[in-house]
């Protein structure tokens, strides 16, 4: 990837996400604060991100598209069209607009602005805000390769990219979008599991959450199939193999590809509606 500056940013929408991404583009140096601008409604919101990155915070989107050449959508799906409907006169075929929103479609966006323009939707997830967030992204029908390259650099700033084709957004939100709030369920109910076997509650959650983040980098840096892992910790008549058996009579597995299942069809009624 390369290490060239991005051009000027402007995130509409002032959020956990535009956070995470802010300090990624930062920390990284792809942009100069300075080169940065924010449109956020709520003070509160604005002086924590000013705080946090040092960047400019407005409460006026306007000034942010007329400052960007890459405008960045970080606000709620439910407002989106109201967004869109304000800065569209402002937006013109030298802008750059990326969606963050769960959803809308590039379609959805593009008829709003005036022909030419170029939109790209991503997908990025909540462990951005660690530097450590999977993200996918797919190209509009005005944009191109070169406009791929920023993409790759600004989600590339917190974790790792993907480029897929539009239809398979929606699957991305319901597996890593809403997947970190399966796994934090998961880590729960097994730090509980550890204090109904007597384990103290802090204990157990260390415990929990140091298994699961070892076991992910023990996937990914071994290339392991998760199935060769498991049959590798399960011994014959051990205590794992018990465990995994409880698993399966609970419905683990197919409760959770259920989830993945459910989170993205909403995330398509959210678009559709």
């Amino acid at each position: 990837m390369t290490n060239a500056k991005l051009p000027p940013v402007g995130f509409l929408g002032g959020g956990k996400m535009a956070t995470a991404l802010i300090q990624g583009i930062l920390r990284v140096g792809l942009a100069e604060a300075s080169a940065i601008l924010v449109g956020e409604p709520l003070p509160e919101a604005r002086d924590a991100l000013a705080r946090a990155t040092g960047v400019r915070v407005l409460d006026d989107n306007a000034e942010v598209v007329r400052h960007a050449q890459v405008v960045v959508l970080a606000v709620k799906p439910q407002v989106m069209d109201a967004v869109l409907r304000e800065i569209a006169p402002l937006v013109g075929p030298g802008h750059l607009v990326v969606s963050v929103a769960a959803g809308i479609t590039l379609s959805q966006i593009q008829g709003v602005f005036s022909s030419g323009v170029r939109v790209v939707r991503v997908m990025p997830n909540t462990p951005c805000l660690v530097g450590c967030g999977a993200s996918c992204y797919a190209l509009g029908s005005q944009a191109t390769t070169a406009d791929g390259q920023i993409v790759r650099q600004l989600l590339g700033a917190v974790g790792s990219v993907h480029e897929v084709p539009e239809s398979l957004l929606d699957a991305v939100t319901g597996l890593s979008g809403s997947g970190p709030a399966f796994v934090a369920l998961v880590v729960e109910a097994l730090a509980d599991g550890g204090v109904r076997v007597g384990l103290p509650r802090s204990l157990a959650l260390s415990l929990a959450v140091q298994t699961v983040l070892g076991t992910a980098q023990l996937l990914r840096q071994t290339g392991t199939h998760p199935a060769q892992l498991k049959d590798a910790v399960a011994s014959p008549g051990g205590t794992t193999i018990a465990g995994l058996h409880a698993l399966e009579k609970g419905g683990l597995r197919a409760a959770l590809m259920d989830a993945v299942e459910a989170a993205t069809r909403r995330a398509t009624e959210l678009g559709r509606q």
